[in-house]
């Protein structure tokens, strides 16, 4: 091809309107002009005035997530959620229920006893914690009585003690030991699954932990019924002692609204139709579950009175021989009274005797 002037500079105007269109869609280095997601197709009826990123996306079109920039994470969709703080309700059972949410069981995807925390952990924020003693025993020292504490574990340890048992109404008694100790153990009245499936997968660990080792949470109870009750809510279990149904009914509501759980539609019925049964029925307090009981009140010391102190026994009077009257005879002659060492005695004297003077002169034995 023979190359002419005219030729040349049509060349050159290619060129040169081909560098633009490269330029204008920030295809070159250093350009600060965002790039486009790979498939990502702009809508036609983009306007003036209307950016791409605010256009909806056409009917079926898939979203695109958003591009990170580098070093940023992307959050877990199981990493549990900043947690709302537990806060205790107030009125009667029946009104708190009415504003539980409803909804239905989650997944006990994840789920492990383990996700709460060591069991009977003293390191909680609620109520004993950080007492020094293990919840266990907080428990148990709460809940029986006439109990007997192990020496030289601060108050701490139940060896022995008695309660009426609330599941079953029964009077039981606890004794610590490897065959003994299982025969009572400590219910979690809105068990540790149940929460699980009602919400706590989205609390952080101190929440968890703490709602394991909480005081409101917690009863000591028959352990054959404990397990019996297993992971159930009201709607599949609720106590033999009929007499209980309420108290822990209006317990389990109690806990659900401080913690921010939810209810099933056929366990929020099932603890309806209890309360039904007893309206008014109020919500245990923290105050209520953290109170341990007074210890029994000893005795008043009897104050006894020094005895009085005691006089030396006054002296016998001497025996004082009871006079004869006078005149009476006395001694038989003077020489008895002189004998008797009482010459002279006068008259009026105790043995004067006219026959003892002679002369009449009131003086005997002269």
């Amino acid at each position: 091809m023979k190359w002419t002037p005219k030729r040349v500079v049509a060349l050159s105007a290619v060129g040169l309107i081909a560098w633009g269109a490269s330029s204008a869609t920030g295809d070159e280095r250093g350009s600060t002009a965002p790039p486009q997601v790979a498939g990502q197709t702009l809508s036609a009826a983009t306007g003036p005035g209307q950016d791409a990123a605010t256009v909806e996306p056409a009917a079926g079109a898939s979203s695109v997530p958003a591009q990170t920039t580098a070093g940023q994470k992307l959050s877990s969709p199981t990493a549990p959620s900043t947690s709302p703080a537990p806060a205790s309700a107030t009125g009667t059972a029946a009104a708190v229920l009415a504003r539980l949410p409803v909804k239905g069981r989650a997944p006990m995807t994840g789920y492990t006893r383990a996700q709460f925390g060591q069991a009977w952990s003293d390191d909680v924020s609620v109520a004993f914690g950080h007492n020094g003693c293990d919840t266990r025993n907080d428990i148990l020292r709460r809940d029986l009585r006439k109990t007997a504490l192990k020496a030289g574990t601060n108050g701490c340890v139940v060896l022995t003690g008695s309660f009426t048992e609330p599941y079953s109404g029964r009077a039981v008694s606890f004794t610590r030991g490897a065959g003994t100790s299982s025969l009572v153990q400590i219910d979690h009245v809105v068990a540790l699954a149940d929460a699980w499936q009602s919400g706590a997968q989205q609390w952080n660990a101190d929440t968890r932990r703490g709602y394991a080792n909480d005081p409101l949470v917690l009863l000591a109870a028959d352990g054959h019924l404990n397990q019996q009750k297993g992971a159930s809510n009201a709607a599949s279990w609720l106590p033999p002692n009929r007499t209980f149904r309420c108290p822990y009914v209006a317990r389990q509501v109690a806990i659900k609204a401080k913690y921010h759980l939810w209810v099933t539609a056929p366990e929020r019925d099932a603890i309806a139709r209890v309360l039904s049964t007893c309206r008014g029925q109020p919500l245990p307090t923290d105050a209520s579950a953290s109170a341990l009981p007074k210890p029994a009140a000893s005795p008043a010391p009897v104050k006894t009175s020094s005895p009085a102190p005691t006089r030396p026994p006054a002296p016998a009077p001497a025996v004082v021989p009871t006079p004869k009257p006078a005149g009476e005879e006395y001694y038989k002659n003077c020489t008895a009274v002189r004998a008797a060492g009482a010459a002279p005695i006068h008259v009026g004297e105790l043995g004067y005797s006219r026959r003892l003077d002679r002369d009449g002169d009131g003086i005997a034995c002269e």
